[in-house]
């Protein structure tokens, strides 16, 4: 079979267009999903057990579901109650959701790493345990946590191609529709192939060298 990509010329626009919502839809739903990850580990690391039990429930169901299903609940199931969401938000919560149970669990085993001494330390010189951890424990359990923080936004960039099943224009969504147009069952998605790997491989590299600096 002979691959022709003639078709770029005239789509590449909507490739790009494509590209950019699915940095948007990632870059929300790793932010997002990075904050409540924090919330959702010190929960976990909690000593009241109703609070450890809720933290730790929510991890596990969202770790043991498939994103497809949370993306279809958050978008279609919901209205059932009344909640009418936007394409773009319902992704974004949807990434959200799914990124904040993974980010708790890198969260708790980076929090838990730091030596227990330098809590005790912190708190024999007058600091409560909430200032312990803003100041001392979370600063270095994320310089620690980066490669996984780094690799996170890198598994959200290529899961975000399953928004595409409810409408929105993502790189996915667009070479699906030129594919359509074209009536090129390969070359469309090859290129898709090349965009998704020309960003997450930046992403990995500037990853690293934001590594190397913290390090130095």
């Amino acid at each position: 079979m002979d691959l022709d990509f003639s078709f770029v010329a005239e789509y590449w626009p909507t490739f790009l267009r494509g590209a950019w919502v699915t940095l948007e839809l990632s870059f929300f739903g790793v932010a997002l999903g990075t904050l409540l990850g924090v919330l959702f580990a010190l929960m976990r690391i909690s000593r009241w057990w109703p609070v450890k039990f809720l933290a730790s429930a929510y991890i596990e169901v969202i770790r043991g579901t498939p994103m497809l299903v949370q993306i279809f609940i958050i978008h279609y199931g919901l209205t059932g109650f009344g909640i009418n969401l936007p394409p773009f938000i319902s992704g974004v919560v949807a990434l959200t959701i799914n990124s904040s149970a993974y980010m708790a669990e890198v969260f708790r085993a980076g929090i838990e790493a730091i030596d227990k001494g330098q809590t005790e330390a912190a708190r024999s010189l007058g600091l409560s345990r909430g200032m312990t951890l803003r100041y001392i424990v979370l600063p270095q359990a994320f310089r620690n946590m980066l490669p996984a923080i780094g690799n996170e936004f890198i598994i959200i960039i290529k899961d975000s191609s399953l928004i595409s099943v409810i409408g929105i224009a993502e790189l996915m969504y667009n070479a699906r529709t030129v594919q359509s147009i074209t009536f090129s069952p390969m070359e469309p998605l090859l290129v898709a192939c090349a965009l998704y790997f020309a960003m997450t491989f930046t992403l990995s590299r500037l990853l690293a060298v934001l590594e190397r600096k913290l390090r130095s």
